[in-house]
């Protein structure tokens, strides 16, 4: 189990990802037990019970149970109006009721107590059954039937919100057209291997993980990843290449089981068995996360370990309350079996629970990965975010931002020149240069360069048309006998201190240009950390190994707070370390891989892209599955959600207690009313927690 991070330092030494038994014990469903939590379980620890159970009448066999409890009640209660018939027919139904009643809840307590726990449930059966030693036999049936019926209606909502989670494991089809010696042949995607090649029909589901190899067309990956646009996608340029071991497959080659297929035929090779497919890992690291539990879990936890012994002493107390005020024993007990009713924290145990559960899983449907309940509250409570730059808050690679021709040449002639000589340098700047010029100039063609010769760290020099050609930094330029013009050199500074990198091309004598690429911010990075201002984010630092006037000119277009530069990987646990020491919490938001070491110092780390990526997915506390910045702000407003309704259920629950107790001990409110009310806010709890389904990020 993952445990939780409430120390910094301990945190930052052990791995994030909670790792389960896959060998855990699962129900009908094929989910591990989830709901009330009982006393005698470690800290940390989930061992919670469904209460879902199969029987004669399958997954509905605990209604039908409390249904007939009703309906034994109800007849055994008129026949007792009856003078006719004897009163042990109307008893005897009530035994009856007490069966259907009574059979789970006693069930659960014995294989509970058997494991050394214990069942809260079962002290409702123990005031069940003082009811009927004082002969009130229809409110002890009353009670169980009220009770079991609650259930029975809390369990079937709950099973609302594991059916989100469900329906993630039938996004990928169960079998596959796969193209094997010249033939074609359906089978079962546990069957396909490493290499196979699959055919996916227009606008059907994509059975398994793999690259494009035939065939071109978009692909709905929503689904997987939460984008609202199709992606489009190509054929990788080498079909007979091993990509099963590749760690940065581009999006355009890329494509996941579960996805949709647009208009067009394409053939994929795959590259994850069905297994280690990203929507089996998604589907088995949520349902792992329903059992991470939150501080508010454990709050409740620790609460319970002395609220349930307070209220079993004060219960025996008041049995022997004949002793000290003039009323039977009979009037004494009953008022402590309705105090007992009263006491019992059903609604307090589930209410955290449920509320969790709904979170990830409308997390899930968003395209967000949300690994337990600590993570989910402590990203409701961030007030400061870190971020990498490269690839997070910028696009990652270098756009062609300014073409500024110089003495009477045209910015085409220009750009003709550049591609000419920079089409035959391997640099990555150059192919930024040539991709750039040809994206605003379509169709041009590049002159031809000739003898290009690289100078390390200063640019490259070639022969364009008879003429020497010098395209470079500074640098390149300086120890030449005229140097570079004043107002020149003021150019590319004015030009650099806005964040840009700056080239000077020069032809023979004169200079004739600047180039200058930049890194440039994603177009919906200023709308997002506005987004986060909004959802009360006062601090976002934006962590660079770029120099300080970059990282400043970037955190200006975009409207971030602060602007950290030059620093190192190391470094960037430090700042993380420095955020914390003022902020309460801070979360990391990174690309998962090489930020996992501040992510780890962080109070929540949230990898972007991790659909892509193994490592984002193990190492993170929340994935965002799509490369989508704007994923961000709908993961932190539903988790500010998540967290108020955990505080109101907190307030239904121990407020319907503390309401209780008191009118059941001065009878004011007997076993009846008492049951009612401790069966309707545990319902009121649950079906609170399950607006989290709807949740929509307005």
């Amino acid at each position: 189990m993952e445990e939780e991070k409430n120390n910094e330092t301990n945190k930052a030494a052990t791995t994030k990802s909670g790792k389960l038994d896959p060998n855990q014990p699962q129900d009908q469903d094929g989910h591990a037990d989830e709901g009330h939590e009982h006393e005698g379980h470690k800290e940390g620890e989930t061992q919670e019970h469904t209460h879902e159970h199969g029987g004669i009448f399958g997954k509905n066999t605990e209604l039908i149970f409390a249904l007939l409890c009703g309906a034994s009640l109800g007849t055994g209660f008129g026949l007792s109006f009856i003078e006719s018939i004897p009163d042990w027919v109307s008893i005897a139904f009530y035994v009856v009721a007490y069966f259907f009643g009574g059979f789970f809840t006693a069930k659960e307590a014995v294989e509970t107590v058997a494991k050394g726990g214990f069942e809260i449930d079962f002290l409702m059966l123990v005031a069940a059954i003082g009811a009927a030693i004082l002969g009130e036999w229809a409110e002890g049936a009353l009670l169980l039937f009220l009770f079991s019926l609650g259930h029975a209606l809390e369990h079937f909502a709950m099973g609302k919100a594991r059916k989100s989670i469900e329906a993630l494991t039938s996004l990928a089809p169960s079998v596959a057209l796969v193209s094997r010696d010249g033939k074609q042949e359906e089978i079962r995607i546990e069957e396909l291997k490493l290499g196979d090649v699959i055919i996916i029909k227009p606008n059907s589901k994509i059975p398994a993980d793999g690259v494009v190899v035939k065939g071109e067309g978009s692909v709905n990956q929503a689904p997987i990843t939460g984008e609202s646009v199709p992606v489009d996608k190509v054929p990788v340029a080498d079909a007979g290449k091993d990509y099963s071991q590749e760690k940065n497959i581009e999006a355009q080659f890329r494509v996941f089981a579960g996805t949709i297929n647009g208009g067009s035929v394409l053939e994929v090779k795959v590259i994850k068995e069905a297994k280690d497919s990203t929507i089996s890992r998604l589907v088995k690291m949520v349902n792992e996360a329903e059992k991470q539990k939150s501080p508010t879990q454990l709050f409740t936890d620790k609460f319970e370990k002395y609220f349930v012994p307070a209220v079993l002493i004060l219960v025996t107390l008041l049995c022997f309350a004949f002793l000290v005020i003039d009323e039977p024993f009979s009037k004494s007990f009953y008022r402590a079996m309705s105090v007992l009713v009263a006491a019992s924290p059903c609604a307090l145990a589930i209410s955290t629970p449920s509320a969790v559960l709904s979170g990830i899983a409308r997390a899930a449907r968003g395209g967000v990965l949300i690994k337990g309940g600590g993570p989910l509250e402590d990203l409701g409570e961030l007030t400061a975010i870190a971020f990498d730059k490269t690839g997070t808050l910028t696009e990652g690679k270098p756009k062609l931002t300014n073409v500024i021709a110089l003495n009477n040449i045209s910015e085409e002639e220009l750009l003709k020149i550049a591609i000419g000589v920079e089409k035959l340098s391997d640099h990555p700047l150059a192919a930024a240069i040539v991709k750039g010029a040809e994206e605003k100039i379509k169709g041009i063609q590049a002159d031809e360069a000739r003898n290009v010769q690289a100078v390390t760290g200063k640019g490259v020099k070639a022969e364009v048309g008879g003429k020497q050609v010098w395209i470079g930094n500074k640098a390149l330029f300086e120890n030449e006998k005229d140097g570079i013009p004043k107002d020149l050199v003021s150019q590319v500074e004015e030009l650099e201190r806005g964040g840009h990198t700056s080239m000077l091309v020069k032809r023979d004598g004169d200079f004739i240009g600047i180039l200058s690429l930049m890194d440039v911010p994603r177009k919906e990075a200023k709308h997002v950390l506005s987004e986060l201002t909004t959802l009360g984010i006062k601090k976002m630092v934006m962590l660079t190994g770029d120099n300080q006037q970059v990282a400043e000119a970037i955190a200006k277009q975009i409207g971030i707070t602060d602007a950290w530069g030059n620093l190192m990987p190391e470094n960037k646990v430090e700042s993380i370390s420095k955020l914390a020491e003022s902020e309460k919490k801070v979360a990391m938001v990174g690309d998962g891989v090489n930020d996992a070491p501040a992510m780890a110092k962080s109070t929540v780390g949230i990898a972007m892209g991790a659909a892509g990526s193994d490592v984002a997915l193990e190492t993170a506390d929340i994935a965002l599955m799509g490369d989508k910045l704007e994923s961000l702000p709908f993961a932190i407003g539903l988790s500010r959600k998540a967290r108020g309704i955990i505080k109101q259920n907190l307030w239904i629950s121990l407020g319907m207690v503390a309401v209780l107790i008191p009118l059941t001990i001065l009878g004011i409110a007997s076993i009846g009313p008492a049951v009612i009310a401790h069966e309707g806010s545990t319902l009121i709890v649950v079906f609170n927690a399950l607006r989290l389904l709807a949740y929509k990020n307005d």
